[in-house]
This record gives structure tokens, sequence and C-alpha cells, in this order.
């Protein structure tokens, strides 16, 4: 039973006409509300699939945090989500994109733990932006999947800009005998179709429905309820559930309180 006196939490992913999509998000925000079932939480789509962010937030009877289920800052997380919540919301604070993070480095290779071998290369496969900010942020998770495996980890795209998914795997290629492509995408649809044509050996499922990306929701939405304490929010008991994760060193992207 959620707890009225603790804002929503509305969960924004961009959206896809994938049916395993939606699918995929309903599954990760189950495991959401199971670790923390004080907190009404609520699915949302940028586009493509339904509830739009609008019809969502309007059934929110008060406050929320809108947490972008994205992997990178970008447009959708730096500004139009924020936007459309804020016309619709009249109490509403916006949190970071779920990436960079080692929770999410720590998905990414539980996905690849199957299709592993020894010797294999290992390229970290992503959407792509045209925000250098969300280049950056890739460039990052790719470091952190790195650090994880202990191999190097290069980066490609398979939409807008940047090096692409299926060059980089070629340059992989040329120095392995077998390339691997871990998803750093939250949930099927048409850009993971893209990677499994990349020309890899492998390519991991998206990070979908994995308790570690389900505690790091959580983790942004207590990171961005407590910057908002000082504009009136309470905070409820976390107990615990968001993995011992800190706030240390994350920045909230953005975090309006309108009255």
């Amino acid at each position: 039973m959620a707890d009225g006196g603790a804002p929503a939490l509305l969960a924004v992913a961009h959206g896809t006409r994938d049916p395993a999509g939606p699918a995929t998000v309903r599954a990760l925000l189950d495991r959401v509300r199971a670790l923390r079932p004080s907190v009404r939480v609520a699915e949302a789509y940028g586009e493509l699939a339904s509830p739009s962010l609008e019809e969502a937030a309007a059934g929110l009877p008060g406050p929320a945090v809108v947490v972008p289920l994205l992997l990178a800052r970008g447009h959708h997380a730096l500004a139009d989500f924020p936007s459309r919540a804020a016309g619709v919301l009249p109490d509403v604070a916006f949190a970071r994109p779920l990436g960079p993070h080692a929770g999410l480095a720590e998905a990414a290779a539980d996905r690849l733990a199957p299709l592993l071998r020894d010797g294999d290369a290992v390229v970290l496969g992503a959407a792509g932006t045209s925000d250098p900010a969300g280049t950056a942020d890739v460039r990052t998770a790719a470091r952190l999947l790195s650090r994880r495996l202990r191999r190097p980890v290069p980066y490609g795209f398979v939409a807008a800009h940047g090096p692409a998914l299926a060059d980089v795997v070629a340059a992989c290629r040329r120095g392995t005998g077998r390339v691997v492509v871990a998803s750093y995408l939250l949930a099927p649809g048409l850009f993971h179709r893209r990677m499994l044509t990349c020309g890899a050996d492998a390519v991991a499922a998206p990070l979908g429905a994995h308790d570690a990306v389900a505690r790091l929701v959580l983790h942004r939405y207590d990171e961005t309820r407590t910057a908002a304490l000082p504009q009136g929010w309470g905070i409820a008991e976390s107990g615990g559930d968001a993995g011992g994760w800190t706030g240390s060193g994350h920045r909230l992207v953005r975090c309006r309180l309108s009255r």
C-alpha cells in the first residue's frame, strides 16, 4: 500500500512500438514496488507507447518525483520530460537519468555472463545521442563495465552521432576471435534489433528487470527527494532498499518545485 505522505515516483521510459519494451519496463517497476511498497510508482512513456507522460501525470493526486528511465543525458532527460511533466503536475521534482552508474555495469555484466568466453572482446552497444554530455555518459559507462570485467570495453552507437557499433565490432575482430556486445539499453525495441545485426558473435539482452536497476531507480528517487527537502518535502524511511548507494558524486540534473 503506497504511503500518501511520500511523493509518487513517476518513471518515464523513452517508449517503443515493440510490445516487449513496455512489458520489460512493467517488470522492472514491479521490482521497484516490491522493494518500496510505501511509494506509489507510476509507469509512463515519452513516445510510441502508453500511458504517455501526460496521461500518467494527470492520474497522480499529489507531489511526484519524475525519474527518467534513460541511461544517459540528452534532450528527453534534460528538457523534454521535465517541461512536459511541469505542465501537468503542480508539485514536481526531476531526477537525473539512471546512468552512468556502477549498478548498470553490474546488470550489464550479468546479462553478458551466459555469452562470455575467455578471450572474447567486449563492446558496449548504446543507442546514441547528439548531446555531447550523453556521449560522455556512455564513455563513462564503458569504463565502469571495463573495470567490472577487467578487460577493455570500447563503445559504439546504433543511431545518431559517435562511433558506429558495427565499425567498432569490426575493429575489435581484427585482434581477437570473438566479439560480444553488451547492450546498454533498458528494454527491447528498434535499437536492440539493430544491435543484433552489427556483426558481433553474440549480443546480450537489454538490462531490463534487474535488481540492480530497480535499486538504482529508487536511488535516483531518494536523492531527488532529499534535494527537495529545503522546499518542504518530507522523506520516508528507505529501509536500506537502495542497496547502500549514496548521493555522493551524483549531480541532480534538474529539480524544480512549484506550488
